[in-house]
């Protein structure tokens, strides 16, 4: 095999390859989309396969904002998501949440009742 024909065949894998990133992006956004009802996603999929480089065109230039608004909202939910179970995880342990809720309640911020029931939760 030549130079030219390797490199060739390197281009063509690379197009290739970008090609089935964007395929798998859009596939993804599309059932992501609450937006956009069941017989619209089937009539995107039939056009990504029939017709894949004209439709994965169209998609890109029509629905590209929203793709990307809903991206960077998937992002954010799986970050505060992560957030949120590493507090949970790595939480306070109850003696240091009843310490707070007890230096709250001295400083005067949270009744008697409001910290039982921070106690009771810390003790749960």
């Amino acid at each position: 095999m030549d130079f030219w024909a390797m490199l060739s065949w390197m281009l063509w894998a690379v197009i290739f390859i970008s090609y089935l990133f964007a395929l798998f992006a859009i596939i993804s956004d599309l059932f992501r989309d609450h937006t956009l009802n069941g017989w619209w996603k089937a009539v995107w999929v039939l056009f990504l396969i029939f017709l894949p480089l004209a439709t994965a065109l169209v998609y890109l230039i029509a629905r590209g904002k929203g793709m990307s608004e809903r991206s960077v909202a998937a992002n954010r939910d799986a970050e505060a998501a992560a957030a949120a179970y590493i507090r949970q995880v790595a939480g306070q342990s109850p003696t240091d949440e009843i310490a707070s809720a007890a230096a709250l309640l001295s400083a005067g911020s949270i009744s008697q009742a409001e910290f039982e029931t921070l106690k009771a939760k810390a003790l749960a």
